[in-house]
């Protein structure tokens, strides 16, 4: 499969606006104004998401080429329930903000799975050949 269709390209810069729409109004607000100092790691992950939330409206005009944004926001999102919030949640401590932030997760991952191009990513991504490591030899 080397074409996606146009209705996945419809539900793919729909992903990419509810991303780039949430980000811009949750994040970039606190960065453009914030006036209190934030501890190092919390700072890092808001200036993360915001390029994030940039990176997504670019995809409504590119929706296929920015599909590693996607991928990005599918991994990130699978990695903190695994590592983080399905931990939790055995040991009967999933509450207040890990609680919110374990269904976004569960909810992200879920339609990232139902939005992304499966075929075209495993035709692209799996069975294409890598690029090259090494300059190629030139023939004497």
């Amino acid at each position: 499969m080397s074409e996606v269709s146009l209705l996945r390209l419809y539900l793919l810069r729909a992903a990419y606006l509810m991303i780039a729409l949430f980000l811009g109004s949750s994040i970039w607000p606190g960065i453009i104004h914030h006036t209190a100092e934030w501890p190092h790691m919390n700072g890092v992950a808001r200036c993360l998401l915001a390029a994030l939330g940039l990176m997504a409206a670019l995809g409504l005009r590119y929706p296929v080429r920015m599909l590693p944004v996607l991928l990005f926001e599918t991994a990130w999102k699978a990695i903190w329930l695994l590592a983080i919030g399905l931990p939790l949640w055995r040991a009967g401590r999933l509450d207040g903000d890990n609680l919110e932030t374990f269904k976004d997760c569960a909810f992200g991952v879920v339609l990232m799975a139902a939005v992304l191009p499966w075929p075209y990513l495993f035709a692209k991504y799996v069975r294409l050949p890598g690029d090259r490591w090494m300059k190629r030899e030139t023939a004497a």
